[in-house]
């Protein structure tokens, strides 16, 4: 097999390939459905599994190393900023996403702390503007130093509310410099342990201050962007605030955020929480809030977040269902939060996670694309619902009845039918369409 640095950029092949660094199904400028692939998939890097990640678990030390033989925090940093870029251009990436603590080392205080995290935007605006990359989103991890222990925005301590809203800030300042579309908020310990200790009410309350702070922030400094929630209902907490879809728009609602926020789903936090990865995008997408994807996905045999690169056509294909449905991608795309396995510990690796990953996508938007111009599974459903179309249907959708006349027109039914639903019959369609695409 080719070594990483004998790979210079990685081409479409097609299905009948084999070579291991070329895509199969991922054809970047193919017009599918009037749009290019790219535009339709706004692939993402994402810096913490791919740049910073070493294979290290709960139970195990590194297997990977990411510091080029440097010993300078600083340059170890600006050398992992130069891979990063130079692996874009190898997978024709367009987009990344990163938390402030990716891209730069923590200094002993927050000003220090801060001052590196700055100068280190400089030099991704350099690396940028080099390699015609975008940011996506950015996001501040007020999640994995001790003092947020207890949460950030949610904290029980007022000090660490302001630490977090100090990372933020920056976070910000920094998406606007770089041209990101999108600020994701992801809660990791925004949640609890245990109600003994815990006042509810103002943690939640504090919570929608701080969005609130953080958009008129934004939106003062002329951010024009998406701020995401990205639900998760799990794990570093027992019960995070963003468990679902569902409960982040019951949250947006009662606190008057809707105008501002949209929803960041993941496809393994779904798993977490229950759902189908398409019922949380088809949550998000029917209550107005659908905007980014972070594509991976879980083992099923495990409990926890694996992060895995997706290989899951199906999960794929209904994704993109649903993203075609709501018109494709505005602010938001398409970024990778997964990482290789810790036995997959070299840079080839990471080359063979993305390519899966990518073609994964590219497979089942080319799958979604064939069930829309097919039309059986929107004529069945349409059909399914006619009775809403004429009589006593139209008038509840139009909301010109009573419950009394609902009462009166009850009384007089007699034989009432429920029709099949026929999923069988649906899941052939889909299997026939996915299997007849490259006969």
């Amino acid at each position: 097999m080719k070594k990483y640095d004998e790979i210079k950029k990685v081409t479409y092949q097609g299905p009948k390939s084999k070579e291991p660094f070329a895509f199969k199904y991922y054809n970047p400028d193919e017009i599918i459905m009037g749009k290019k692939m790219r535009d339709h998939l706004k692939f993402a890097l994402s810096y913490w599994h791919t740049i910073d990640y070493v294979g290290a678990d709960m139970f195990g030390g590194a297997t990977g190393d990411k510091n080029f033989n440097l010993k300078d925090p600083k340059e170890i940093y600006r050398k992992k900023a130069d891979f990063a870029f130079e692996l874009m251009d190898k997978l024709d990436i367009d987009y990344y996403c990163f938390h402030d603590v990716d891209i730069a080392p923590e200094g002993k205080t927050l000003q220090e702390s801060l001052d590196n995290f700055n100068e280190m935007v400089d030099y991704l605006k350099v690396l940028q503007d080099k390699h015609h990359k975008k940011l996506l989103w950015d996001t501040a991890n007020n999640f994995g130093n001790k003092i947020f222990m207890a949460g950030a925005a949610t904290s029980p301590n007022a000090d660490i509310f302001a630490v977090a809203a100090s990372k933020v800030k920056a976070c910000i300042d920094a998406d606007i410099k770089l041209g990101g579309t999108a600020y994701v908020f992801w809660g990791g310990r925004e949640g609890y342990d245990t109600l003994l200790n815990t006042n509810m009410a103002l943690e939640n309350d504090n919570l929608a201050r701080f969005l609130t702070l953080a958009r008129d922030y934004g939106r003062k400094q002329g951010f024009k962007g998406d701020f995401l929630i990205e639900p998760k209902p799990k794990e570093p907490t027992k019960h995070q605030y963003d468990f679902d879809a569902a409960t982040c728009c019951n949250f947006l609602r009662k606190y008057d955020l809707l105008k501002d926020f949209k929803l960041n789903i993941e496809a393994n936090h779904a798993t977490l929480a229950k759902h189908d990865f398409a019922h949380e995008l088809r949550v998000a997408r029917i209550n107005g809030v659908f905007s980014s994807i972070d594509a991976n996905q879980g083992d099923m045999l495990l409990g926890w977040d694996t992060d895995e690169f997706p290989f899951n056509v199906y999960d794929a294909t209904y994704c993109m269902l649903e993203v075609l449905k709501e018109g494709g991608f505005k602010n938001g795309g398409l970024n990778f939060d997964a990482k290789t396995r810790r036995q997959s510990n070299t840079s080839e690796d990471i080359l063979l996670a993305y390519i899966t990953g990518m073609d994964t996508f590219a497979l089942g938007l080319r799958i979604a694309a064939k069930i829309i111009e097919d039309g059986r599974i929107d004529e069945f459903k349409e059909d399914r619902y006619r009775s809403y179309k004429q009589g006593i249907g139209k008038k509840i959708v139009d909301n010109d009845i009573t419950f009394e006349e609902l009462d009166s027109y009850a009384r007089g039914l007699t034989n009432i039918e429920v029709e099949s639903g026929r999923q069988e019959y649906l899941q052939e369609i889909i299997n026939n369409i996915i299997f007849s695409l490259y006969e």
